[in-house]
């Protein structure tokens, strides 16, 4: 049960989230493999296409959570902590909060599908 807390917060998190991941795609210093990251999770998110069906309830969105928590630590590993912190509407602590979270989820995915994600 501590997965399903741990995917929780990561859900509450999401509208802070979307918010700091719109204004990074648009920012020249985050790199491009980044850049295609965050527009390829924006478009499976709103795809009505899941590979668990939303309507099933709590497992519904368990492949949303886990999409994001991937691109997320992936971004938070990937792009400057100075760039992040500029758009990042909490304390750095926040910020650190949050990306624990997001590795914690982010392990349940092998490292060569997360290095394909980043790969330049």
């Amino acid at each position: 049960m501590r997965t399903l807390r741990v995917l929780k917060e990561l859900a509450a998190l999401l509208p802070r989230m979307v918010r700091v991941l719109r204004a990074l795609a648009a920012d020249p210093l985050v790199p491009r493999p980044a850049k295609v990251a965050l527009l390829a999770l924006a478009v499976y998110l709103m795809s009505p296409i899941d590979l668990i069906p939303d309507f099933i309830p709590v497992i519904g969105l368990a492949d949303d959570i886990l999409l994001a928590a991937v691109v997320l630590d992936g971004v938070l590993g990937f792009v400057d902590r100075s760039v992040l912190l500029r758009y990042w509407p909490g304390s750095p602590g926040a910020l650190d909060s949050t990306a624990a979270i997001a590795n914690k989820i982010a392990r349940l995915v092998p490292n060569r599908i997360k290095n394909r994600i980043f790969s330049r």
